[in-house]
């Protein structure tokens, strides 16, 4: 079972704290999949300054692997968080930097190293959008992270990544259910095989055309206890592809309901753990600027 996370790093400033951490969406997916058991590795583009390094340290140092990646002269992407109750809160970025800037474009040789892994992760902060349509002939399954921002509901945006996604994963804890599953509907309707929403402590549903299927969320007994909820959306979604991995899904073959009940349970359980994390996965150090 092999993940590969393409698209974007980031380093997560926490200003409240001080620390600067490592993530980025397909980084993270890429990392909890690890941890649960997948062989894992992330491809995309590194800045070529400090914080640069430290992120492609920070992530080899998680096992996941790193050797196809690409570094680029120029500032790495910063994002500006604070923790409120447990809830991160975010205060701003940078645009992501080189990594979005100059993203990687899938020549024959990376398609020929994409094409070994099972699945394959990218999101609306890579800047990997005109990469899909390449990624689609492929037996790797593709998911893509469609976040919360209304930007990224928009009918044609949809249209440009719900075609060539196996899954796709929405942010939906402003919504309720009925508008959930109208968003779900939309995402299928426009060629995603399977759409994921989750709705933070309202729990998680997925839609793959046929059925909807629910579970609520695991909650903590004690929030006190929650460090910061940074990175719970990637980890049910790691939590939740691997269960499916396991369980037989493929391009020819379709998870059944009860196969995707059992990968949102999984999922909720990742999610879970993660409240008990700082940063996406460890490894801060103190903020280069404060």
């Amino acid at each position: 079972m092999r993940v590969l996370g393409f698209g974007d790093n980031i380093v997560d400033r926490f200003v409240d704290r001080g620390i600067d951490y490592p993530g980025g969406n397909s980084v993270n997916v890429a990392v909890f999949a690890g941890r649960l058991g997948a062989e894992s590795a992330y491809l995309g583009v590194f800045g070529d300054d400090d914080l640069g390094g430290f992120l492609r340290a920070s992530i080899a140092a998680q096992g996941v692997g790193v050797e196809r990646c690409v570094v680029r002269a120029g500032e790495s992407g910063v994002s500006r968080l604070r923790v409120d109750d447990g809830d991160r809160v975010f205060l701003g970025w940078n645009g992501g930097g080189v990594t979005v800037r100059e993203p990687l474009a899938l020549d024959g040789g990376l398609l020929a190293y994409v094409s070994s892994f099972d699945l394959v992760h990218s999101s609306v902060y890579s800047g990997s959008e005109d990469e899909l349509p390449r990624l689609a002939p492929l037996a790797s399954l593709v998911s893509f992270d469609l976040s919360s921002e209304d930007d990224y509901r928009d009918p044609a945006y949809l249209d440009r990544v719900c075609p060539h996604a196996d899954l796709v994963l929405l942010s939906c804890s402003h919504l309720d259910a009925p508008g959930t599953r109208e968003l779900l509907g939309e995402a299928v309707r426009r060629g995603a095989g399977l759409a994921l929403a989750t709705r933070g402590v309202d729990g998680a549903m997925a839609f793959d055309g046929r059925e909807t299927v629910t579970v609520p969320a695991r909650l903590v007994e004690d929030p006190e206890k929650i460090v910061d909820t940074m990175g719970c959306g990637d980890a049910f979604l790691a939590g939740f592809a691997v269960s499916l991995l396991r369980g037989g899904w493929s391009k020819g073959a379709a998870p059944g309901r009860d196969l995707i009940g059992r990968a949102l349970r999984a999922g909720a359980r990742t999610a879970y753990d993660q409240c008990f994390v700082e940063g996406a996965f460890g490894h801060g150090r103190p903020a280069v600027h404060g």
